[in-house]
């Protein structure tokens, strides 16, 4: 099975030239992949300490961040062991290098490449990390073999494991031998724990997620965004986060029925592309403004605020006192952490199973799942005129939390007792 891996990653290769003729976010991938050796070799030289972290796409580097970020205020510190440490952080997909490849904590932040023996060879040998940190998954076979090869330090964080990955099956043996790489494997469960087990991996810890310490230390920021704050004040406010266009058309239906000028509605859509933006204010009969209009507006005289930029929902969340998060008509709800922390209750679409804290946080009544206009409206109503509903459904939000912190500084520890000390 291996021989034919290694066959099928060589064919992969070839067609991924052919299809990137014709799809842009196939031709990123293979783009950004021509100068990752060049990269690596104008950073590092052979004697540099190295820790690094991969990440498939960009909700993993979310829940690798808190631990760089715990690192990297270490590193300047000759007492700590990352003393004088170097960070490399990696991505499989364009969708998170593209967004995070100028991030600041890290000295360098690239492309995996494809997963070759010689490009497992050639990789580590520009890296050489004394140690290795995977982030919930992504397991490569012939990278694995080259890491246990040179006997380097590699553990698994805030890692996920499900009965029908190959490793659990009949057929996966081959694979299951990749898991020998890892030294350790931080889990968020207990169902992968006992995964783990019953193929013989007893080397695991229950460990959460690192994604809570992430939204937690929101919290504690000095947050102060003046446009918000007059936009909300005096008056109860939805924020509704990465919104999808399902997501889009059941609350536009509601703000437009909507009979009072209490009410606040602030969307951030997932989609920001001007034909996207146009077309969702355009779709709207209250008085809406956009976050690139603002300068200079009076932004109490609008009843909607749509958020044309990124990067800014984590912190404006503060300002809410509904929150609905995007994505539950499609394939996926987006973070439903980031509206949680601040004590709020959240409203979600249907497609949420997948996620293991939304699960928890309908199960625990602080998050609302809605199916149709009828729901949304019962529910809405119910928040926008009911102090106690929110704080209530709210603090269960923000408890739970508080509860499923800690993951980062378990970590830290590990990695603080098992890195070579030199």
């Amino acid at each position: 099975m291996y021989f034919f891996y290694n066959i099928t990653v060589i064919i992969a290769g070839f067609f991924l030239k052919i299809v990137a003729l014709f799809n842009k976010k196939i031709s990123l991938f293979l783009k950004g992949r021509k100068s990752v050796f060049t990269t690596l070799s104008k950073n590092f030289t052979p004697t540099d300490k190295i820790i690094w972290f991969h990440c498939a796409s960009l909700g993993e580097f979310e829940q690798g961040r808190p631990i760089i970020e715990k690192i990297k205020s270490q590193i300047p510190n000759p007492k700590s062991v990352f003393y004088n440490h170097k960070i490399l952080v990696t991505f499989f997909s364009p969708s998170g290098y593209e967004i995070r490849k100028d991030y600041a904590l890290a000295d360098v932040v690239c492309y995996l490449p494809l997963d070759t023996k010689q490009n497992a060879k050639k990789f580590l040998n520009f890296v050489h990390p004394e140690i290795a940190i995977f982030v919930k998954y992504e397991f490569w076979p012939n990278l694995l073999r080259e890491l246990k090869r040179k006997k380097i330090k590699t553990i698994l964080v805030s890692g996920i494991f499900r009965k029908e990955q190959s490793f659990f099956q009949w057929y996966g043996s081959w694979m299951k031998k990749s898991l020998h790489t890892f030294d350790h494997f931080f889990v968020q469960n207990e169902f992968s724990k006992n995964l783990l087990k019953k193929i013989g991996f007893t080397n695991t810890t229950l460990g959460g997620d690192t994604r809570f310490d992430r939204v937690y230390e929101v919290t504690k920021q000095n947050i102060d965004l003046d446009f918000a704050a007059q936009f909300t004040k005096n008056k109860t406010t939805l924020i509704a986060g990465s919104t999808w266009q399902k997501d889009e058309e059941l609350l536009v239906n509601y703000i437009n029925n909507s009979t009072t000028e209490q009410q606040q509605f602030i969307i951030a859509p997932h989609n920001i592309h001007q034909h996207n933006i146009e077309k969702l204010k355009q779709s709207i009969s209250k008085k809406v403004i956009l976050y690139s209009e603002i300068k200079g507006a009076k932004l109490e005289q609008y009843q909607v605020l749509i958020i044309d930029t990124i990067g800014l929902l984590t912190q404006i969340y503060k300002y809410a006192d509904i929150a609905y998060v995007g994505g539950g008509f499609g394939s996926g709800i987006h973070n439903i952490l980031e509206p949680a922390t601040f004590g709020i209750p959240i409203l979600i679409g249907p497609n949420y199973q997948k996620f293991n804290e939304a699960t928890e946080l309908v199960d625990l009544k602080a998050c609302s799942v809605i199916h149709n206009p009828s729901e949304l409206k019962t529910i809405l109503n119910l928040f926008f005129n009911t102090i106690s509903e929110r704080e209530s459904k709210g603090q269960i939000a923000s408890d739970y939390i508080l509860k499923n912190t800690g993951a980062t500084q378990m970590i830290i520890s590990y990695i603080n007792e098992h890195i070579p000390k030199k």
